[in-house]
């Protein structure tokens, strides 16, 4: 498993299943508040300690969406990469992430269309051991045919 690849291209032609690319990241109170000032979300699950303790978390969490985001950047910078076009994404959230927490996003192909540069890509993110967003993307992968 490779983590934190050097920024680039894997074109659609050398994509094979099973390869796999993920960056690791922690979280920090400062990601929080940047992500709730751009996203707008300001839920205070996210941003008040007080609140967020009387809540199911029983603390502060960070957006779902920031957490995803990483997913993002793995796709985006690595695995297809630059020139990537993101067609859609799948989500199941399945534990909070905490400020603090190193998260490992990972992505691995698991099915190639050659003839309409399609890929799907299984996508997740583990804090530690635990799972704590599993989904799927769909993306058109750059090519290095030039027709």
């Amino acid at each position: 498993m490779l983590d934190n690849m050097p920024r680039g291209t894997i074109v659609i032609e050398d994509l094979e299943i099973g390869m796999t690319r993920a960056l690791t990241k922690e979280v920090t109170n400062r990601d929080i508040e940047l992500f709730a000032e751009v996203s707008t979300d300001h839920n205070p699950v996210h941003l008040d300690d007080d609140y967020a303790r009387d809540t199911i978390f029983e603390g502060r969490i960070a957006h779902g969406m920031l957490t995803a985001g990483l997913i993002s950047a793995v796709i985006g910078e690595q695995l297809p990469g630059h020139g990537t076009v993101y067609l859609g994404q799948s989500l199941r959230f399945i534990a909070p992430v905490r400020p603090g927490d190193v998260v490992r996003a990972e992505v691995t192909v698991m099915e190639i269309d050659y003839a309409k540069r399609r890929v799907q890509l299984k996508t997740e993110c583990h804090v530690g051991h635990k799972l704590v967003l599993k989904g799927e993307a769909t993306v058109l992968a750059p090519s290095g045919k030039f027709d």
